[in-house]
């Protein structure tokens, strides 16, 4: 019996172990350990094989993975901040020997968690306090109602939109909370955001509210299943073709155009599938081609209507023309309708330039930054073109200057383009071929070589002009942040580029001009300088040469400030010798204030100056000083008083009293205290006028006239 007992007690005691165990195992701090670790442990071997944090794709996913983890260490755990950055070394020092590339790359991998902790401590902390008063209003506003428990979608979008918090994570914090997450008010919000941004787009390029169209798999496969065959878009590439085909397919929305007998309305914005294309959809940041599609009759002698073409995509293979039939044109467009195919080559051989020129920026980006510069995103229109690329600082202006004359030389000089088709195995293998991180790219694919010795081999599916030269002037106007380790240039070419040379020439002239002038006119110096800042900050000149101005121009305006402060000097101790005198002169007739005009401008210090000698020549006695800006200018005019404890007391004679009813007279305001104070007004035509305000209000004080 007593061993019977015995196995009673510990079966007992092995289970509370047991159960011990198993909250032990489930408390928010082991879970929090856990998912640390594991989610470092990620960051570190994906930093190592070339991930980094961003906004879209595989970084994105990185991103979010940082910012759990973070969340679970300052929020949970009460680490400190930048706690990541400190436990990184741990796993590099554990893996580093199986996986040498962890410890290769130990700098980077620290260097990048510490930039994205840093950038999130600050939203965090603004998020967590938010979800929290969040958490607070939804269960007090409960009161019973156990359905009443989810986070509103539009403030989950807030919390993505404006403080950097995926959903997941507010999904997360939700779980934590007790409460869950209206994911279908979030995703709502989300689409109108999406809407808003392709609504922009459509506006961009002519198409309006709802003319967006697009093919998503429901049409293309409606499309394949109705044998119309994807779009033969080999034309592309050519030049002043006018290409003869039939519209296959018409895409409006509310659908397809039924192939037998439907037809378009005038005016209705539709999309066109056709069976061949000389258009180039929009594609490696390129934007389309634009043009016309004309309506021809069935042997092609005679144009029938014309169709505008607005935008250009191609979806699995289907190149879809976005536009509208011209005003006035009654034909019917019906699928089988025969067409051609009219591009802008107008306005192609503006772009295919900024095309080429990227290559010959990221060639120049990778001399001159280092091979660690990657492409980021680019765009390719007919005004000009942006490459963004990984760079973890600003470049200096030295650097940028390098970067834009390797890219006049390359247009002086004039380089070949030669575009080629290859398997992609083969492609792969050219020597210096570079590829896009991430990028998919189809078998066989275009290769695009420029210069003699190939220092430019890109995979590129996008229109290029034969030679460099055909750019005709090359210049950077903008180098700009876009995100953390992601900067950003824009640049253009031919006569955008020449225009910007040009006014370029202008500023240095006017820039000249204004340091070759005197100091005797500040004033004047100092307008003219401040006016050309303006003009030139708004200029679409070269970034390296409106850094340089800049610079110029700040030299000029220090030398007028310097000027303005010793002639104001000089002004000032004028100014006290005179007060100096009056106040001599007053104190002699014994009066009890003395109100005078100082020529010191608006200087806030020079006035306490005037008061200081003031109240030491006459401490008894009230005073005001009053000072435009620029004489007889009828602009800004400050005023400022003393008045001495007695007239305080015995005849209520307050110093921020008298200022106020001064300035009155002027729409101007001012206050302090009984014993001194200052106003200003905006403008004041009749100087005259104040100081009448002020001899009359304290007449009305004192009782006697001064």
């Amino acid at each position: 019996m007593r061993m019977f007992f015995c196995c009673i007690i510990w079966l007992v005691y092995l289970c509370y172990v047991s159960v011990f165990i198993y909250h032990l195992s489930n408390h928010p701090f082991q879970k929090a350990y856990r998912a640390v670790a594991d989610h470092v442990r990620t960051l570190a071997f994906a930093i190592a094989d070339g991930v980094v944090p961003s906004n879209g794709g595989r970084g994105y996913v990185l991103r979010r993975i940082l910012r759990r983890a973070s969340r679970y260490g300052l929020q949970i755990l009460k680490t400190e901040p930048l706690f990541l950055t400190k436990v990184v070394p741990s796993v590099i020092d554990t893996f580093g020997e199986t996986y040498p590339e962890l410890t290769q790359n130990r700098e980077k991998i620290i260097e990048i968690i510490q930039e994205e902790e840093l950038a999130f401590s600050t939203m965090l902390d603004r998020g967590i306090a938010y979800f929290s008063d969040l958490t607070e209003d939804i269960q007090s506003q409960q009161k019973g109602d156990v359905t009443n428990t989810a986070v509103p979608g539009d403030k989950a979008f807030f919390l993505y939109d404006t403080l950097g918090f995926p959903i997941d994570l507010t999904e997360q914090m939700a779980l934590e909370a007790g409460l869950t997450v209206d994911i279908p008010g979030f995703e709502s919000k989300m689409e109108a955001q999406k809407q808003r941004s392709r609504d922009a787009r459509n506006a961009s390029k002519g198409l309006g509210e709802g003319g967006r169209l697009e093919l998503i798999a429901e049409q293309t496969a409606w499309l394949a299943n109705n044998n119309v065959g994807v779009t033969e878009d080999d034309f592309k590439f050519e030049w002043d073709l006018e290409l003869g085909t039939e519209v296959r397919a018409i895409f409006t929305q509310d659908g397809f155009v039924s192939p037998d007998g439907g037809v378009v309305e005038e005016g209705a914005t539709v999309g066109l599938v056709l069976g061949k294309t000389s258009f180039f959809a929009e594609a490696g940041g390129q934007l389309p081609d634009t043009g016309t599609i004309s309506i021809v009759s069935d042997n092609g002698d005679s144009t029938m209507g014309t169709f505008r073409v607005l935008d250009v995509q191609s979806y699995g293979g289907f190149c879809l023309h976005v536009g509208t039939m011209e005003e006035g044109d009654n034909i019917n467009l019906t699928v089988g309708s025969k067409v051609k195919c009219q591009v802008d080559y107008t306005r192609r051989r503006d772009i295919a330039p900024n095309h080429s020129m990227t290559h010959i920026l990221s060639r120049a980006l990778r001399q001159t930054l280092g091979d660690g510069v990657a492409q980021r995103g680019s765009l390719v229109s007919d005004e000009k073109l942006r490459f963004d690329f990984s760079h973890k600082k600003a470049v200096s202006a030295k650097q940028l200057r390098i970067i834009e004359e390797s890219c006049q030389r390359s247009v002086a000089e004039g380089e070949g383009i030669i575009t080629e088709v290859l398997p992609l195995e083969e492609a792969i293998e050219k020597e210096g071929v570079i590829s896009l991180e991430g990028e998919i790219y189809p078998d066989p694919v275009r290769v695009v070589s420029i210069g003699e010795d190939y220092s430019s081999v890109e995979f590129c599916g996008g229109t290029h002009v034969g030679n460099t030269k055909d750019a005709e002037a090359f210049v950077i106007v903008e180098e700009t942040a876009v995100a953390k380790g992601i900067r950003r240039i824009t640049a253009v070419t031919k006569d955008l580029a020449l225009e910007a040379i040009r006014e370029g020439d202008q500023f240095e002239v006017k820039v000249a001009e204004l340091e070759g002038m005197g100091l005797e006119e500040t004033d004047d110096l100092d307008k003219r300088t401040g006016s050309v800042r303006k003009d030139l900050d708004a200029s679409n000149i070269s970034a390296i040469l409106k850094s340089n101005l800049r610079g110029r121009l700040e030299l000029v305006q220090n030398a007028v400030f310097s000027a303005k402060k010793r002639a104001l000097a000089g002004r000032v101790d004028r100014c006290l010798n005179v007060v100096k005198e009056q106040i001599e002169s007053a104190s002699a007739e014994e009066k009890k204030v003395l109100i005078v005009t100082v020529d010191i401008g608006a200087d806030s210090k020079a006035a306490q100056k005037v008061m200081k000698v003031a109240q030491k020549g006459a401490p008894d006695m009230a005073f005001m000083g009053i000072s435009e800006e620029e004489v007889g200018s009828g602009g800004k005019l400050m005023a400022f008083a003393l008045v001495p404890a007695a007239m305080n007391e015995g005849v209520d004679f307050k110093a921020d009293e008298w200022i106020r009813s001064t300035l009155e007279v002027c729409g101007g305001r001012g206050g302090g205290k009984a014993g001194s104070a200052q106003g200003q007004a905006p403008e004041c035509s009749n100087v005259d006028e104040v100081v009448s305000a002020a001899t009359s209000y304290a007449n009305a004080k004192i009782g006697v006239i001064i």
